[in-house]
């Protein structure tokens, strides 16, 4: 399917840097002020990614997407953007529709100051209409009248008198101003490109926003900033996002696109984040209020089927010596007990083919072994002093007791990571300065920011075994946990996305719970729902608790010691 294109404006329709503005993409480009997804469904191979998923974005409202990893959300912007087609349904969206990809493409070989400038290339080209337009009025023709009221209604809508002062504010608010103009993007790092680029596409006021991941690499204030500008925008926004304060603040809906945690299949929700907690927990009563009653209906029938066929049991046919007797009677019996078995036979096999899925369990820490806790008369766990480790960290002391629950903070490269690792005992302190001491028979578990495998060829099922021994691996059922989709038990590990892997290696600590668990950023990779539940269940674990984290909806809600770090 071509789109149609306003041929008065460009599109800031794109995934790449330097847009290719000629591109044939599917869906539709309209003179709309809204975005509507119809029927949309995509699959890879014999997974299927989306499925009828239908839903409108109306000018001046921001839509949130969300749902696990893997449900489509990154998937359904590219689709969205025109950047990827469907398999079937349909696109709406206006011509002037900007995009905001996780993963930016680039020209290797252009500056920063060339991709800024293009972001005004739209502004610079209406106002050089308008002055030219201007300029026409002398000759007082009709014509020349409607090239200008057309000239100055495309300058207002994109308001170009203001550009440089919104290229300005968002460089500045976003933390690139001081990247040198001339300065390649090759030689920036991955997220000051994605800072640029977001920059770019604020400046260029395109009539609608996708935006996948914005918050990824930005700082609280930039975030705010972000969250500002969204709620001054005009046209429809739809970003896709795993940051809950964001979506908390910038959101006017969200659409969760995980089947997986829903007996009803794709589901929107009025309001922010903390709005879709309360929906989301209302629907799971629901959910298991369904499932209670559908499983107490298929016992019913089930033991009515059971009493049917005593019954028949007792009400053979007559015999021929008999029936001479009773006359036709006893097959009128035989009648209505067939009847009665095909019925309810019919009833519950129904039943048991609509049945809702059983809910999942949530994420907890009930039934942890008793050597999990250890006395909290034997002093501290680990005890670190005058901890120097060169240009990555400084402490002059830390102590862990057995009950302590503990959140580590600081900007990126203050030494959150190298905290961690220092008292997990994994970065030795002969390479830096100070003592550490722990308590003897100390078990620790570090759920790191990069999860690595040694053997990525192994499945998970085998990682599993591997870590507890068979017999307690047998005893705890590795999908029992909640962590890993009984179709990823056999895969090798090594073809698994990165929150899955995350998600095994939980599992893996989980298992064998730690007296100290240690945990970075425990919610990047993981859904929202799960990262809640994580937090949820961290509340009630019997052992010493320490987080490195950025994320601000944990930090917000922490009500444990804190440990900034600068």
């Amino acid at each position: 399917m071509r789109p149609q294109h306003d041929t008065h404006s460009s599109s800031a329709r794109t995934n790449e840097v330097y847009p290719a503005e000629t591109a044939t993409v599917p869906g539709r480009s309209a003179l709309v002020d809204y975005l509507k997804v119809s029927h949309v469904d995509r699959r890879f191979g014999d997974r299927r990614v989306l499925t009828d998923v239908s839903f409108s974005v109306p000018a001046g409202s921001r839509t949130g997407l969300v749902g696990e990893n893997g449900s489509g959300k990154s998937t359904l912007l590219g689709i969205v953007a025109g950047e990827a087609e469907a398999d079937g349904g349909d696109i709406l969206r206006p011509v002037r529709t900007g995009y905001l990809p996780q993963e930016v493409r680039y020209d290797r070989s252009g500056s920063v100051g060339a991709l800024l400038e293009r972001a005004l290339a739209e502004a610079r080209g209406l106002e050089r209409e308008l002055e030219k337009a201007a300029a026409a009025l002398e000759e007082g023709s009709e014509a020349s009248a409607r090239r200008f009221d057309r000239a100055l209604t495309a300058a207002e809508r994109a308001d170009v008198w203001s550009a440089d002062a919104r290229l300005a504010e968002a460089v500045q608010a976003l933390g690139v101003d001081t990247i040198p103009r001339q300065r390649l993007l090759d030689e920036v790092s991955g997220g000051q490109r994605s800072r640029l680029a977001l920059a770019a596409v604020l400046t260029s006021r395109p009539t609608a926003l996708l935006l996948d991941e914005p918050t990824n690499h930005l700082d609280d204030a930039a975030a705010a900033f972000l969250t500002r500008v969204l709620h001054g925008w005009s046209g429809p926004v739809l970003f896709a996002s795993h940051d809950r304060a964001f979506l908390d603040e910038a959101a006017t809906t969200l659409v969760d696109l995980d089947l997986r945690d829903s007996a009803d299949g794709v589901t929107q929700f009025g309001g922010g984040f903390s709005e879709y907690l309360s929906e989301k927990r209302l629907a799971r009563e629901r959910w298991e209020r369904r499932y209670a009653e559908e499983q107490d209906e298929l016992d019913r029938l089930r033991g009515e089927a059971q009493e049917t066929a005593r019954a028949v049991s007792h009400n053979a046919p007559i015999s021929d010596n008999n029936k001479m007797a009773f006359g036709m009677r006893g097959d009128r019996v035989v009648q209505q007990i067939s009847r009665r078995i095909r019925n309810a036979a019919g009833r519950l096999e129904r039943l048991e083919a609509e049945q809702v899925r059983k809910p999942p369990a949530p994420l907890t820490f009930q039934g942890i072994p008793a050597g999990t806790t250890v006395s909290a008369d034997e002093g501290a766990l680990v005890d670190l002093r005058d901890v120097e480790v060169a240009g990555r960290l400084s402490l002059d002391r830390l102590t862990v007791a057995p009950r302590t629950r503990l959140l580590i903070t600081g900007a990126n490269g203050s030494g959150k990571s190298t905290a961690l690792a220092v008292l997990a005992g994994r970065l030795p302190l002969a390479s830096a300065r100070g003592t550490r001491r722990q308590r003897p028979g100390l078990r620790i578990g570090l759920l790191e920011q990069d999860v690595r495998f040694a053997d990525p060829d192994a499945s998970p099922r085998r990682h599993y075994e591997r870590a507890l021994g068979e017999q307690r691996a047998e005893r705890t059922p590795l999908v029992s946990l909640g962590l890993v989709a009984p179709r990823d038990l056999d895969r090798p590990v090594g073809v698994l996305s990165v929150g899955q892997q995350r998600r095994l290696a939980l599992a893996l600590i989980i298992a064998r719970p730690p007296h100290l668990f240690l945990l970075d950023e425990p919610t990047n990779h993981l859904s929202l729902a799960l990262a809640t539940e994580l937090e949820e269940a961290l509340d009630s674990y019997p052992g010493a608790v320490v987080l490195a984290s950025h994320d601000r909806w944990l930090r917000r809600r922490w009500s444990g010691e804190v440990l900034p770090l600068v």
